[in-house]
């Protein structure tokens, strides 16, 4: 059995696989990665970092979808 660490996502706690990174950690959560901003420790991680920026356990994310669009003006 793999080990699984505790995270806090947008304010709750999960469990998830020790050994992830962000990307893993995106889909695991099943969220499209091309509209999601994702700040680690109240550090935001450019998307480009995602695949080499590890998961720790006790890590805080908050994890928020981009909204297109406007008012048409």
């Amino acid at each position: 059995m793999s080990a699984v660490i505790t995270v806090h996502i947008n304010g709750e706690s999960r469990e998830v696989p020790d050994g992830f990174t962000i990307k893993d950690l995106v889909m695991h959560l099943g969220l499209i990665a091309n509209r999601l901003a994702v700040e680690q420790n109240s550090e935001i991680v450019p998307r480009a970092q995602w695949d080499a920026t590890r998961v720790a356990g006790g890590d805080r994310f908050e994890i928020v979808h981009l909204v297109g669009g406007g008012s048409g003006k």
